[in-house]
Protein backbone atom coordinates (compact mmCIF):
# COMPACT_ATOMS: atom_id res chain seq x y z
CA UNK A 1 0.00 0.00 0.00
CA UNK A 2 1.99 3.44 -0.63
CA UNK A 3 0.81 6.99 -2.53
CA UNK A 4 2.11 7.89 -5.96
CA UNK A 5 2.64 11.12 -7.28
CA UNK A 6 4.40 12.63 -10.82
CA UNK A 7 4.84 15.39 -13.07
CA UNK A 8 5.38 15.17 -16.82
CA UNK A 9 6.26 18.22 -18.58
CA UNK A 10 5.17 18.70 -22.67
CA UNK A 11 8.58 19.52 -22.98
CA UNK A 12 10.98 16.75 -22.21
CA UNK A 13 14.03 19.09 -22.38
CA UNK A 14 12.78 20.63 -19.50
CA UNK A 15 13.42 19.06 -16.06
CA UNK A 16 10.95 18.22 -12.88
CA UNK A 17 12.31 20.10 -10.46
CA UNK A 18 13.26 16.75 -7.45
CA UNK A 19 12.15 19.83 -4.17
CA UNK A 20 8.73 20.07 -5.58
CA UNK A 21 8.19 16.37 -6.32
CA UNK A 22 9.32 15.48 -3.15
CA UNK A 23 7.15 18.25 -1.25
CA UNK A 24 4.22 16.15 -3.27
CA UNK A 25 5.44 12.77 -2.13
CA UNK A 26 5.43 14.54 1.47
CA UNK A 27 1.72 15.35 1.50
CA UNK A 28 1.38 11.58 1.06
CA UNK A 29 3.55 9.96 4.45
CA UNK A 30 0.52 8.82 6.12
CA UNK A 31 -0.20 6.81 2.98
CA UNK A 32 3.22 5.31 3.05
CA UNK A 33 5.36 5.67 6.13
CA UNK A 34 8.24 3.04 5.68
CA UNK A 35 9.77 4.18 2.68
CA UNK A 36 9.66 6.76 -0.29
CA UNK A 37 11.22 6.58 -4.06
CA UNK A 38 11.83 8.86 -6.91
CA UNK A 39 12.77 8.36 -10.74
CA UNK A 40 13.28 11.40 -12.26
CA UNK A 41 14.11 11.36 -16.32
CA UNK A 42 13.25 13.38 -19.56
CA UNK A 43 11.28 16.01 -18.16
CA UNK A 44 9.90 13.73 -16.11
CA UNK A 45 9.23 12.65 -12.31
CA UNK A 46 7.45 10.33 -10.40
CA UNK A 47 7.61 9.31 -6.55
CA UNK A 48 6.20 7.03 -4.02
CA UNK A 49 5.68 6.39 -0.39
CA UNK A 50 5.34 2.91 0.99
CA UNK A 51 3.67 0.78 3.22
CA UNK A 52 5.18 -2.09 3.50
CA UNK A 53 3.21 -5.37 2.83
CA UNK A 54 4.60 -8.11 0.38
CA UNK A 55 8.38 -8.83 0.66
CA UNK A 56 9.29 -5.58 3.42
CA UNK A 57 12.71 -5.62 2.70
CA UNK A 58 12.68 -5.95 -0.91
CA UNK A 59 10.33 -4.23 -2.44
CA UNK A 60 10.93 -0.51 -2.96
CA UNK A 61 9.70 1.48 -5.36
CA UNK A 62 9.57 2.81 -8.18
CA UNK A 63 10.24 -0.93 -10.34
CA UNK A 64 12.04 -0.53 -13.24
CA UNK A 65 12.35 -3.08 -16.56
CA UNK A 66 15.26 -4.81 -16.70
CA UNK A 67 16.62 -2.32 -19.48
CA UNK A 68 15.37 1.05 -17.34
CA UNK A 69 12.78 2.24 -20.02
CA UNK A 70 9.71 1.78 -18.20
CA UNK A 71 9.02 2.52 -14.50
CA UNK A 72 6.22 2.30 -12.20
CA UNK A 73 4.54 2.81 -9.52
CA UNK A 74 1.42 1.56 -7.75
CA UNK A 75 -0.79 2.22 -4.77
CA UNK A 76 -2.29 -0.88 -3.70
CA UNK A 77 -2.17 -4.74 -3.63
CA UNK A 78 -2.08 -6.76 -7.33
CA UNK A 79 -3.50 -10.27 -5.61
CA UNK A 80 -2.91 -12.42 -8.76
CA UNK A 81 0.67 -10.98 -9.27
CA UNK A 82 2.29 -14.51 -8.86
CA UNK A 83 0.35 -16.10 -11.21
CA UNK A 84 1.45 -12.93 -13.48
CA UNK A 85 4.92 -13.16 -12.67
CA UNK A 86 5.18 -16.96 -13.63
CA UNK A 87 3.92 -15.99 -17.18
CA UNK A 88 6.54 -13.21 -17.32
CA UNK A 89 8.95 -15.41 -16.51
CA UNK A 90 8.40 -18.26 -18.69
CA UNK A 91 8.63 -15.31 -21.13
CA UNK A 92 12.16 -14.48 -20.18
CA UNK A 93 11.46 -11.56 -17.95
CA UNK A 94 14.00 -11.18 -15.00
CA UNK A 95 12.65 -10.24 -11.02
CA UNK A 96 14.62 -8.67 -8.15
CA UNK A 97 12.13 -8.69 -6.06
CA UNK A 98 9.12 -11.18 -4.37
CA UNK A 99 7.16 -7.41 -4.59
CA UNK A 100 3.51 -7.70 -6.38
CA UNK A 101 4.71 -4.31 -7.78
CA UNK A 102 7.59 -5.71 -9.85
CA UNK A 103 5.44 -7.64 -12.52
CA UNK A 104 3.59 -3.89 -13.86
CA UNK A 105 6.88 -2.92 -15.76
CA UNK A 106 7.37 -6.16 -16.93
CA UNK A 107 3.89 -6.75 -17.77
CA UNK A 108 3.39 -3.10 -19.88
CA UNK A 109 6.53 -4.39 -22.09
CA UNK A 110 4.32 -7.21 -23.15
CA UNK A 111 0.81 -5.73 -22.98
CA UNK A 112 1.00 -1.96 -23.04
CA UNK A 113 -2.17 0.13 -22.16
CA UNK A 114 -3.95 -3.55 -21.96
CA UNK A 115 -2.08 -4.10 -18.41
CA UNK A 116 -4.52 -3.54 -16.42
CA UNK A 117 -6.79 -5.68 -17.41
CA UNK A 118 -5.23 -8.59 -16.52
CA UNK A 119 -4.69 -7.62 -13.18
CA UNK A 120 -6.97 -8.91 -9.66
CA UNK A 121 -6.25 -6.18 -7.20
CA UNK A 122 -6.97 -2.55 -5.90
CA UNK A 123 -5.09 0.02 -7.35
CA UNK A 124 -3.66 3.28 -8.68
CA UNK A 125 -0.77 2.70 -10.59
CA UNK A 126 1.38 4.44 -12.56
CA UNK A 127 3.42 3.91 -15.32
CA UNK A 128 5.98 5.87 -17.24
CA UNK A 129 7.49 4.75 -20.57
CA UNK A 130 10.75 6.78 -21.49
CA UNK A 131 11.52 5.83 -24.43
CA UNK A 132 7.92 6.75 -26.15
CA UNK A 133 7.12 9.63 -23.30
CA UNK A 134 4.00 7.66 -22.28
CA UNK A 135 2.80 8.05 -19.11
CA UNK A 136 -0.04 5.28 -18.47
CA UNK A 137 -2.41 6.03 -15.06
CA UNK A 138 -5.16 3.37 -14.45
CA UNK A 139 -7.64 2.66 -11.42
CA UNK A 140 -8.68 -0.48 -9.72
CA UNK A 141 -12.20 -1.90 -11.31
CA UNK A 142 -14.17 -1.01 -8.27
CA UNK A 143 -12.62 2.18 -7.43
CA UNK A 144 -11.22 1.19 -3.96
CA UNK A 145 -7.90 2.88 -4.52
CA UNK A 146 -7.89 6.89 -5.60
CA UNK A 147 -5.96 8.46 -8.39
CA UNK A 148 -6.57 12.13 -9.33
CA UNK A 149 -4.76 13.92 -12.30
CA UNK A 150 -5.01 17.67 -13.98
CA UNK A 151 -3.55 18.93 -16.75
CA UNK A 152 -2.12 22.82 -16.85
CA UNK A 153 0.31 24.64 -18.05
CA UNK A 154 2.36 22.94 -20.25
CA UNK A 155 2.18 20.00 -17.03
CA UNK A 156 0.61 16.90 -16.64
CA UNK A 157 0.58 16.23 -12.96
CA UNK A 158 -1.22 12.92 -10.65
CA UNK A 159 -1.33 12.02 -7.47
CA UNK A 160 -3.15 9.46 -4.57
CA UNK A 161 -4.30 12.26 -3.12
CA UNK A 162 -5.55 15.56 -4.06
CA UNK A 163 -2.83 17.48 -1.28
CA UNK A 164 -0.52 16.16 -3.58
CA UNK A 165 -1.75 17.89 -6.47
CA UNK A 166 -2.08 20.91 -4.93
CA UNK A 167 1.27 20.99 -3.23
CA UNK A 168 3.01 21.76 -7.04
CA UNK A 169 3.62 25.73 -6.81
CA UNK A 170 1.92 25.72 -10.25
CA UNK A 171 -1.04 24.46 -9.93
CA UNK A 172 -4.46 26.57 -9.84
CA UNK A 173 -7.27 25.11 -7.88
CA UNK A 174 -10.47 27.04 -7.31
CA UNK A 175 -13.84 25.69 -6.15
CA UNK A 176 -15.83 24.14 -9.12
CA UNK A 177 -19.76 25.36 -8.79
CA UNK A 178 -21.15 22.18 -10.30
CA UNK A 179 -19.77 20.04 -8.05
CA UNK A 180 -20.56 22.30 -5.06
CA UNK A 181 -23.97 21.13 -6.16
CA UNK A 182 -23.28 17.67 -7.06
CA UNK A 183 -21.86 17.22 -3.29
CA UNK A 184 -24.94 19.14 -1.55
CA UNK A 185 -27.00 16.56 -3.62
CA UNK A 186 -25.03 13.17 -3.24
CA UNK A 187 -23.03 14.09 0.06
CA UNK A 188 -19.69 13.63 -2.10
CA UNK A 189 -18.48 14.52 -5.08
CA UNK A 190 -18.88 12.30 -7.91
CA UNK A 191 -16.28 10.86 -10.49
CA UNK A 192 -14.44 12.46 -12.53
CA UNK A 193 -15.30 16.05 -11.06
CA UNK A 194 -14.10 17.45 -7.79
CA UNK A 195 -14.04 20.21 -5.88
CA UNK A 196 -11.90 21.81 -7.57
CA UNK A 197 -11.99 22.94 -11.06
CA UNK A 198 -9.17 22.00 -13.29
CA UNK A 199 -8.69 18.50 -10.79
CA UNK A 200 -10.34 15.38 -11.69
CA UNK A 201 -10.63 12.11 -10.71
CA UNK A 202 -10.20 8.82 -12.69
CA UNK A 203 -13.26 7.10 -12.80
CA UNK A 204 -13.19 3.09 -11.52
CA UNK A 205 -12.21 1.29 -13.90
CA UNK A 206 -10.61 3.20 -16.38
CA UNK A 207 -7.20 4.14 -17.67
CA UNK A 208 -5.69 7.38 -18.72
CA UNK A 209 -2.71 7.92 -21.53
CA UNK A 210 -1.00 10.86 -21.70
CA UNK A 211 1.26 11.46 -24.57
CA UNK A 212 2.16 14.44 -27.00
CA UNK A 213 0.17 16.89 -25.26
CA UNK A 214 -3.07 14.27 -24.99
CA UNK A 215 -5.10 13.40 -22.05
CA UNK A 216 -7.00 10.23 -23.36
CA UNK A 217 -9.29 8.22 -20.67
CA UNK A 218 -11.24 5.26 -21.72
CA UNK A 219 -13.12 2.52 -19.68
CA UNK A 220 -11.45 -1.23 -19.82
CA UNK A 221 -13.88 -2.81 -17.54
CA UNK A 222 -17.32 -2.64 -16.72
CA UNK A 223 -20.22 -4.22 -13.98
CA UNK A 224 -22.01 -6.75 -16.39
CA UNK A 225 -24.97 -5.48 -17.08
CA UNK A 226 -26.87 -8.78 -18.94
CA UNK A 227 -28.61 -10.91 -16.31
CA UNK A 228 -27.11 -14.62 -18.06
CA UNK A 229 -27.55 -16.34 -14.95
CA UNK A 230 -31.86 -15.33 -15.21
CA UNK A 231 -32.73 -18.73 -14.45
CA UNK A 232 -30.82 -20.33 -12.19
CA UNK A 233 -32.07 -22.01 -9.17
CA UNK A 234 -31.80 -20.57 -6.41
CA UNK A 235 -30.38 -23.32 -4.03
CA UNK A 236 -27.47 -23.62 -6.97
CA UNK A 237 -26.88 -19.85 -7.01
CA UNK A 238 -26.38 -19.93 -3.41
CA UNK A 239 -23.79 -23.08 -3.74
CA UNK A 240 -22.55 -21.26 -6.09
CA UNK A 241 -21.64 -18.04 -4.48
CA UNK A 242 -19.45 -19.66 -1.68
CA UNK A 243 -16.79 -20.64 -3.91
CA UNK A 244 -15.56 -17.35 -5.71
CA UNK A 245 -16.24 -15.82 -2.02
CA UNK A 246 -14.09 -17.97 -0.50
CA UNK A 247 -11.56 -17.59 -3.35
CA UNK A 248 -11.55 -13.87 -3.04
CA UNK A 249 -10.91 -13.85 1.13
CA UNK A 250 -7.93 -16.52 0.18
CA UNK A 251 -6.24 -14.36 -2.03
CA UNK A 252 -6.49 -11.38 0.41
CA UNK A 253 -5.19 -13.23 2.89
CA UNK A 254 -1.87 -12.98 1.24
CA UNK A 255 0.57 -10.36 3.60
CA UNK A 256 4.22 -10.95 5.12
CA UNK A 257 2.52 -8.43 7.84
CA UNK A 258 -0.67 -8.90 10.29
CA UNK A 259 -3.30 -9.45 9.09
CA UNK A 260 -7.17 -8.74 11.05
CA UNK A 261 -10.80 -8.34 10.42
CA UNK A 262 -13.40 -5.33 11.22
CA UNK A 263 -16.42 -7.09 13.03
CA UNK A 264 -19.29 -5.26 13.40
CA UNK A 265 -21.51 -8.26 13.79
CA UNK A 266 -23.43 -7.81 10.68
CA UNK A 267 -24.36 -10.10 7.76
CA UNK A 268 -21.39 -9.20 6.04
CA UNK A 269 -18.43 -8.61 8.22
CA UNK A 270 -19.29 -11.77 9.74
CA UNK A 271 -19.41 -14.03 6.42
CA UNK A 272 -15.81 -12.60 6.27
CA UNK A 273 -14.84 -14.03 9.50
CA UNK A 274 -16.57 -17.40 8.44
CA UNK A 275 -14.99 -17.54 5.35
CA UNK A 276 -11.81 -17.00 7.23
CA UNK A 277 -12.36 -19.84 9.18
CA UNK A 278 -12.45 -22.20 6.80
CA UNK A 279 -9.12 -20.94 5.42
CA UNK A 280 -6.76 -19.83 8.34
CA UNK A 281 -6.77 -21.91 12.23
CA UNK A 282 -9.34 -19.55 14.22
CA UNK A 283 -7.03 -18.41 16.49
CA UNK A 284 -5.08 -17.01 14.32
CA UNK A 285 -7.82 -14.10 13.08
CA UNK A 286 -7.89 -11.08 15.21
CA UNK A 287 -11.15 -9.43 15.06
CA UNK A 288 -11.50 -5.69 16.00
CA UNK A 289 -14.76 -3.77 17.03
CA UNK A 290 -15.90 -0.23 18.76
CA UNK A 291 -18.55 -0.51 21.16
CA UNK A 292 -20.58 3.11 21.95
CA UNK A 293 -22.31 4.05 24.81
CA UNK A 294 -25.18 5.32 23.18
CA UNK A 295 -27.57 1.78 22.42
CA UNK A 296 -28.98 2.72 19.42
CA UNK A 297 -25.73 3.11 17.57
CA UNK A 298 -23.81 0.61 19.39
CA UNK A 299 -23.07 -3.13 17.63
CA UNK A 300 -21.01 -4.35 19.90
CA UNK A 301 -22.35 -7.03 21.51
CA UNK A 302 -23.61 -8.94 17.84
CA UNK A 303 -19.37 -8.38 16.98
CA UNK A 304 -18.55 -10.69 20.24
CA UNK A 305 -20.77 -13.42 19.67
CA UNK A 306 -19.52 -13.40 16.33
CA UNK A 307 -16.38 -13.58 17.67
CA UNK A 308 -17.13 -16.08 20.35
CA UNK A 309 -19.03 -18.06 17.84
CA UNK A 310 -15.70 -18.64 15.41
CA UNK A 311 -13.25 -18.49 18.61
CA UNK A 312 -11.32 -15.67 17.12
CA UNK A 313 -8.75 -13.24 18.96
CA UNK A 314 -11.04 -10.64 19.39
CA UNK A 315 -10.60 -6.58 20.78
CA UNK A 316 -13.01 -3.69 21.80
CA UNK A 317 -12.56 -0.78 22.45
CA UNK A 318 -15.69 1.21 24.26
CA UNK A 319 -15.62 4.51 22.49
CA UNK A 320 -16.87 7.63 24.46
CA UNK A 321 -18.00 10.59 22.68
CA UNK A 322 -15.62 12.96 23.34
CA UNK A 323 -13.39 10.44 22.42
CA UNK A 324 -14.61 10.25 18.60
CA UNK A 325 -15.53 14.26 19.03
CA UNK A 326 -11.57 14.72 19.18
CA UNK A 327 -10.60 13.33 16.27
CA UNK A 328 -12.64 15.57 14.22
CA UNK A 329 -9.98 18.08 12.87
CA UNK A 330 -7.94 14.77 12.27
CA UNK A 331 -10.35 13.50 9.70
CA UNK A 332 -10.69 17.08 8.43
CA UNK A 333 -7.00 17.15 7.48
CA UNK A 334 -6.90 14.06 4.93
CA UNK A 335 -10.10 14.38 3.14
CA UNK A 336 -9.08 17.20 0.73
CA UNK A 337 -12.79 17.63 -0.66
CA UNK A 338 -16.10 17.26 1.67
CA UNK A 339 -17.56 14.13 2.18
CA UNK A 340 -20.87 14.23 4.21
CA UNK A 341 -20.82 10.75 5.95
CA UNK A 342 -20.20 11.14 9.17
CA UNK A 343 -19.35 7.33 9.92
CA UNK A 344 -15.99 8.76 8.66
CA UNK A 345 -15.20 9.63 12.20
CA UNK A 346 -15.70 6.06 14.03
CA UNK A 347 -14.17 4.49 10.45
CA UNK A 348 -10.98 6.18 11.68
CA UNK A 349 -11.62 5.63 15.12
CA UNK A 350 -11.92 1.84 14.82
CA UNK A 351 -8.59 1.76 12.10
CA UNK A 352 -6.57 3.70 14.50
CA UNK A 353 -7.58 0.94 17.21
CA UNK A 354 -6.51 -1.96 14.67
CA UNK A 355 -3.07 -0.43 13.43
CA UNK A 356 -2.25 -0.94 17.30
CA UNK A 357 -1.88 -4.26 16.68
CA UNK A 358 -1.98 -5.14 12.37
CA UNK A 359 -0.90 -3.45 9.51
CA UNK A 360 -3.80 -5.07 7.16
CA UNK A 361 -7.42 -5.23 7.85
CA UNK A 362 -10.43 -6.88 6.05
CA UNK A 363 -13.65 -6.02 5.92
CA UNK A 364 -17.34 -6.29 4.59
CA UNK A 365 -17.37 -3.19 1.75
CA UNK A 366 -19.46 -4.08 -0.76
CA UNK A 367 -21.83 -6.58 0.49
CA UNK A 368 -24.90 -4.29 0.52
CA UNK A 369 -24.15 -2.97 -2.98
CA UNK A 370 -24.16 -6.58 -4.06
CA UNK A 371 -27.37 -7.66 -2.45
CA UNK A 372 -29.37 -4.95 -1.99
CA UNK A 373 -28.38 -4.52 1.13
CA UNK A 374 -29.92 -1.04 1.59
CA UNK A 375 -33.83 0.72 3.32
CA UNK A 376 -34.05 1.95 0.24
CA UNK A 377 -34.45 -1.26 -1.71
CA UNK A 378 -37.16 -1.79 0.48
CA UNK A 379 -38.25 1.77 -0.01
CA UNK A 380 -38.33 1.43 -3.57
CA UNK A 381 -40.92 -1.58 -3.17
CA UNK A 382 -43.13 0.84 -1.12
CA UNK A 383 -43.01 3.99 -2.98
CA UNK A 384 -44.40 2.69 -6.15
CA UNK A 385 -47.75 1.70 -3.42
CA UNK A 386 -47.22 5.53 -2.43
CA UNK A 387 -47.51 6.90 -5.94
CA UNK A 388 -50.80 5.53 -6.88
CA UNK A 389 -52.19 7.00 -3.49
CA UNK A 390 -55.10 10.21 -4.43
CA UNK A 391 -53.04 13.05 -4.69
CA UNK A 392 -55.05 14.75 -2.03
CA UNK A 393 -54.31 11.97 0.70
CA UNK A 394 -50.76 12.68 0.28
CA UNK A 395 -50.58 16.25 0.37
CA UNK A 396 -53.49 16.59 2.44
CA UNK A 397 -52.99 14.59 5.02
CA UNK A 398 -49.87 11.71 4.99
CA UNK A 399 -47.35 14.35 4.21
CA UNK A 400 -48.79 17.28 7.04
CA UNK A 401 -48.88 14.67 9.49
CA UNK A 402 -44.96 13.67 8.88
CA UNK A 403 -43.92 17.03 9.06
CA UNK A 404 -45.03 17.23 12.31
CA UNK A 405 -43.32 13.86 13.78
CA UNK A 406 -41.69 14.84 16.67
CA UNK A 407 -37.57 14.75 15.96
CA UNK A 408 -35.70 12.03 16.97
CA UNK A 409 -31.64 12.06 17.27
CA UNK A 410 -31.61 7.78 17.68
CA UNK A 411 -29.97 5.97 14.66
CA UNK A 412 -32.02 5.79 11.63
CA UNK A 413 -34.97 7.26 13.57
CA UNK A 414 -38.83 6.35 12.64
CA UNK A 415 -39.60 10.04 11.98
CA UNK A 416 -36.40 10.09 9.90
CA UNK A 417 -37.01 7.14 7.51
CA UNK A 418 -40.53 8.58 6.90
CA UNK A 419 -39.61 12.29 6.06
CA UNK A 420 -36.76 11.61 3.79
CA UNK A 421 -39.00 8.77 2.28
CA UNK A 422 -41.47 11.34 1.57
CA UNK A 423 -38.77 13.74 0.37
CA UNK A 424 -37.72 11.66 -2.90
CA UNK A 425 -40.97 8.48 -3.13
CA UNK A 426 -43.12 11.13 -6.33
CA UNK A 427 -39.79 11.67 -7.71
CA UNK A 428 -40.70 9.91 -11.25
CA UNK A 429 -37.04 8.08 -11.98
CA UNK A 430 -33.99 6.63 -10.49
CA UNK A 431 -32.85 9.99 -9.30
CA UNK A 432 -34.94 9.42 -5.66
CA UNK A 433 -32.61 7.04 -4.58
CA UNK A 434 -30.14 9.81 -4.24
CA UNK A 435 -32.83 12.02 -2.56
CA UNK A 436 -33.48 9.33 -0.50
CA UNK A 437 -29.63 9.12 0.48
CA UNK A 438 -28.25 12.58 -0.13
CA UNK A 439 -29.41 15.99 1.69
CA UNK A 440 -30.27 18.75 -0.59
CA UNK A 441 -32.49 18.33 -4.20
CA UNK A 442 -31.70 20.61 -6.74
CA UNK A 443 -35.14 22.61 -5.76
CA UNK A 444 -33.73 22.63 -1.78
CA UNK A 445 -30.27 24.18 -3.17
CA UNK A 446 -31.97 27.52 -4.34
CA UNK A 447 -32.33 28.43 -0.83
CA UNK A 448 -28.83 27.38 0.16
CA UNK A 449 -26.42 29.17 -2.52
CA UNK A 450 -25.40 32.19 -3.48
CA UNK A 451 -25.10 31.91 -6.90
CA UNK A 452 -27.43 29.74 -9.56
CA UNK A 453 -27.85 26.05 -9.39
CA UNK A 454 -25.64 24.78 -12.11
CA UNK A 455 -27.95 21.95 -14.25
CA UNK A 456 -27.06 18.52 -14.38
CA UNK A 457 -26.69 17.71 -11.01
CA UNK A 458 -28.17 13.98 -11.64
CA UNK A 459 -26.37 13.15 -14.80
CA UNK A 460 -24.19 10.65 -13.53
CA UNK A 461 -27.08 8.77 -12.57
CA UNK A 462 -28.71 8.89 -16.03
CA UNK A 463 -25.31 8.23 -17.74
CA UNK A 464 -25.04 5.00 -15.43
CA UNK A 465 -28.41 3.99 -16.05
CA UNK A 466 -28.15 4.28 -19.62
CA UNK A 467 -25.15 2.13 -19.43
CA UNK A 468 -27.00 -0.62 -17.37
CA UNK A 469 -30.02 -0.59 -19.48
CA UNK A 470 -29.74 -3.99 -20.55
CA UNK A 471 -29.97 -5.36 -17.02
CA UNK A 472 -33.38 -5.55 -14.78
CA UNK A 473 -34.86 -2.72 -13.36
CA UNK A 474 -33.42 -3.58 -10.00
CA UNK A 475 -29.79 -4.80 -11.10
CA UNK A 476 -29.62 -1.33 -12.86
CA UNK A 477 -30.48 0.42 -9.45
CA UNK A 478 -27.45 -1.77 -7.99
CA UNK A 479 -25.49 -1.02 -11.02
CA UNK A 480 -25.80 2.57 -9.79
CA UNK A 481 -24.95 2.27 -6.31
CA UNK A 482 -22.15 0.55 -7.69
CA UNK A 483 -20.43 3.28 -9.38
CA UNK A 484 -21.65 6.01 -6.99
CA UNK A 485 -22.61 5.67 -3.63
CA UNK A 486 -19.72 2.47 -2.88
CA UNK A 487 -16.82 4.54 -5.13
CA UNK A 488 -17.12 7.62 -4.13
CA UNK A 489 -18.28 7.59 -0.66
CA UNK A 490 -18.04 4.13 0.82
CA UNK A 491 -14.55 3.28 -0.60
CA UNK A 492 -13.49 6.87 0.11
CA UNK A 493 -14.43 6.80 3.05
CA UNK A 494 -12.77 3.52 4.26
CA UNK A 495 -9.66 4.64 2.13
CA UNK A 496 -9.02 8.24 3.83
CA UNK A 497 -9.81 6.38 7.22
CA UNK A 498 -7.41 3.43 6.75
CA UNK A 499 -4.91 5.22 5.11
CA UNK A 500 -4.98 8.13 7.44
CA UNK A 501 -3.52 6.22 10.03
CA UNK A 502 -1.91 3.89 7.70
CA UNK A 503 -3.46 0.90 7.74
CA UNK A 504 -4.07 -1.12 4.68
CA UNK A 505 -7.71 -2.44 3.98
CA UNK A 506 -8.96 -5.31 1.56
CA UNK A 507 -12.84 -6.00 0.56
CA UNK A 508 -13.49 -9.58 -0.52
CA UNK A 509 -16.76 -8.98 -1.66
CA UNK A 510 -15.18 -6.69 -4.65
CA UNK A 511 -13.39 -8.95 -6.22
CA UNK A 512 -14.40 -8.32 -9.66
CA UNK A 513 -15.03 -12.36 -10.55
CA UNK A 514 -17.18 -12.03 -7.40
CA UNK A 515 -19.23 -8.95 -8.46
CA UNK A 516 -19.17 -10.29 -11.98
CA UNK A 517 -21.11 -13.06 -11.04
CA UNK A 518 -23.47 -11.73 -8.53
CA UNK A 519 -24.17 -8.59 -10.94
CA UNK A 520 -25.78 -11.31 -13.19
CA UNK A 521 -28.01 -13.08 -11.27
CA UNK A 522 -31.76 -11.70 -11.37
CA UNK A 523 -32.03 -9.52 -9.21
CA UNK A 524 -35.54 -11.08 -7.40
CA UNK A 525 -32.57 -13.62 -5.57
CA UNK A 526 -31.02 -10.44 -4.05
CA UNK A 527 -34.13 -8.72 -2.45
CA UNK A 528 -36.78 -10.99 -1.68
CA UNK A 529 -39.99 -9.22 -1.17
CA UNK A 530 -38.95 -7.00 1.52
CA UNK A 531 -35.71 -9.30 2.14
CA UNK A 532 -32.69 -7.76 1.94
CA UNK A 533 -29.38 -9.53 0.71
CA UNK A 534 -32.01 -12.74 0.17
CA UNK A 535 -29.28 -14.88 -1.34
CA UNK A 536 -26.11 -14.10 0.89
CA UNK A 537 -27.89 -14.96 3.70
CA UNK A 538 -29.18 -18.23 2.08
CA UNK A 539 -25.79 -19.30 1.12
CA UNK A 540 -24.05 -18.04 4.61
CA UNK A 541 -26.52 -18.62 7.16
CA UNK A 542 -25.41 -22.35 8.32
CA UNK A 543 -21.84 -20.77 8.83
CA UNK A 544 -23.14 -18.04 11.23
CA UNK A 545 -24.30 -18.02 14.61
CA UNK A 546 -28.45 -17.95 15.14
CA UNK A 547 -30.01 -14.66 14.28
CA UNK A 548 -26.69 -12.77 12.55
CA UNK A 549 -27.86 -13.54 9.28
CA UNK A 550 -31.61 -11.95 9.85
CA UNK A 551 -30.82 -9.02 12.20
CA UNK A 552 -32.23 -5.94 10.79
CA UNK A 553 -28.83 -3.13 9.16
CA UNK A 554 -28.42 -1.13 11.56
CA UNK A 555 -24.61 0.81 9.66
CA UNK A 556 -21.77 2.53 11.35
CA UNK A 557 -23.46 5.81 12.45
CA UNK A 558 -22.74 8.25 15.33
CA UNK A 559 -25.36 10.36 17.05
CA UNK A 560 -24.57 13.88 14.75
CA UNK A 561 -27.53 15.61 15.33
CA UNK A 562 -27.47 14.97 19.22
CA UNK A 563 -23.51 16.39 19.21
CA UNK A 564 -24.65 19.14 17.27
CA UNK A 565 -27.12 20.77 19.37
CA UNK A 566 -25.00 19.97 22.17
CA UNK A 567 -20.87 19.83 21.96
CA UNK A 568 -20.57 21.06 18.38
CA UNK A 569 -23.37 23.73 18.65
CA UNK A 570 -20.61 26.83 18.62
CA UNK A 571 -18.24 24.81 16.02
CA UNK A 572 -21.37 23.91 13.92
Amino acid sequence: MCGICGIIHDDPSRPVDRGVLESMNRTLVHRGPDDEGYHLGRGAGIAMRRLAIIDVEGGGQPMCSEDGQVIAVCNGELYNFRQIREELESRGHEFKTRADAEILPHLYQEHGADSPTKLNGMFGLGIWDEKTRTLLLARDRMGQKPLYWTYQGGRFVFGSEIKAILAHPSVEASPDRASISKYLAYEYVPAPHTIFEGIYKLEPGHLLLFRNCQVIVRRYWDVPACEEEGRIPEEDAAAKLLGPLERSVGLRLISDVPLGVFLSGGIDSSTMVAVMSRLVPADRIKTFSIAFAEKSFDESGYARRVAGHFGTDHREWVCSPAELIQLLPKVVDFLDEPLGDASIIPTYALSRFTREHVTVALGGDGGDELFAGYPTFQAEVYAGHYRRLPSWLRGGLIEPVASRLPVSDRNISFDFKVKQFLKGATVPDSTRHMIWMGSFAPQEQRELLAFDVPKGTFDEVYEHERASGKASYGNRLLYIYKKLYLAEDILTKVDRASMGISLETRAPFLDHELVEFVARLPYGLKLRGLTMKHLLKKAVRPMLPRGIASRPKKGFGIPVARWIKGPLKDLA
